[in-house]
């Protein structure tokens, strides 16, 4: 069977896969906890986040609004190998979780980018529609303003969403992909009706603490152990723009980016990326149900990028967001990976 139709099938065939993990995401997996009472309105442009390093701002025009993207741009801490990885986020986080990644790749010689896209961290909040493909080319401009030519991608959950689409929007912007425990590993609008949005509005505006905590805490159902000081730092973090008099703003915002994940899969992407690619992170993600569905599916994406380019890197015992559970374990990997292209380019 081609690739391409292998992808679509298994699209097809793990959606009650998909409808389940809905269905789980109420389930207490960590022991309940008081709802601190320290817990202060935080505000929605991220002031709180713990940046590991300083933010640049870059005026970009958005549906006729004049807005500003976030970025961090960190130098190497060697002699520069000539190189520039670019770092993309997750739906549940802005830039500020990156910092082992960004450390490990600074010393050996990589330059790197690590933008906030619009409607996350310290970026700008417009109520637009949302979709990759925007937010593929808002991500180009940075990339033009710093006259960076080509990047290694890496996208983490949403991120690799995105980090697949910009692949293929701009191929001549990319030296290698890698696909860091990425959502949207198949096509979840088979026989699944479209969110309301005004519904995923009023739920998300019912978000609280242990709402927040709960949710996250999905990221270690493989491992509730592995709930550390970080994650529960973000749980806060998160749970403080409920209490911001600015929270209606950013819940539209995070209402209509669900619009863009339901609308918008990047399966069909798969066959027209070009570059090396690697599937690569955590083996117990649990976010599409049973952690051999996530990996079968990380295994089609791999097949499914054309010329053999595509390979699969999973570790065993770490879940959807390994580097906040073993940061060195996921670091050396990747790096070596990235690496090969350094190699490659000499």
């Amino acid at each position: 069977m081609p690739a391409y139709l292998r992808a679509l099938y298994l699209s097809l065939l793990l959606l009650g896969a998909v409808v389940s993990v809905v269905d789980a995401q109420g389930r207490d997996i960590l022991p309940p906890v008081p709802t601190p009472t320290d817990i202060k309105p935080g505000s929605i442009t991220c002031d709180e986040c713990p940046y590991p390093y300083p933010s640049k701002y870059l005026g970009i025009s958005v549906y006729s609004q004049d807005v500003r993207i976030s970025y961090m741009d960190v130098e190497p801490a060697v002699t520069p190998n000539g190189h520039t990885v670019m770092l993309l986020h997750g739906n549940n986080f802005g830039g500020f979780y990156f910092k082992a990644i960004i450390d490990g790749l600074t010393a050996v010689g990589f330059r790197v980018i690590v933008p906030d896209q619009i409607g996350y961290g310290k970026s700008s909040k417009p109520l637009v529609p949302y979709n990759l493909s925007s937010q593929a080319r808002n991500t180009q401009l940075i990339l033009q303003a710093e006259q960076i030519d080509k990047v290694m991608v890496v996208g983490h959950s949403m991120g690799g969403m995105l980090a697949t689409r910009f692949t293929t929007q701009y191929p001549d912007s990319v030296e290698r992909l890698v696909v860091y425990n990425p959502i949207g590993l198949s096509d979840g609008r088979y026989n699944r009706p479209m969110p309301v949005i005004d519904e995923v509005y009023e739920r998300i505006l019912g978000t609280d603490y242990q709402s927040t905590r709960r949710s996250l805490s999905r990221y270690v159902g493989h491992d509730p152990s592995a709930w550390n000081d970080e994650f529960e730092l973000y749980t806060r973090i998160r749970s403080s723009w409920t209490l911001s008099s600015d929270f209606p703003r950013l819940a539209m915002v995070q209402a209509l980016i669900s619009q863009m994940l339901y609308f918008d899969p990047v399966v069909y992407d798969w066959a027209h990326i070009h570059v090396p690619t690697l599937a690569f992170g955590g083996a117990e993600d649990l976010l599409l149900g049973p952690a051999e569905t996530f990996q079968e599916r990380m295994k089609v994406l791999a097949d499914t990028v054309p010329n053999g380019n595509g390979r699969v890197h999973l570790i065993p015992g770490l879940g959807h967001v390994p580097h906040l559970e073993e940061p060195d374990t996921v670091v050396r990997p990747l790096v070596a990976f990235l690496e090969e292209g350094v190699g490659a380019s000499q």
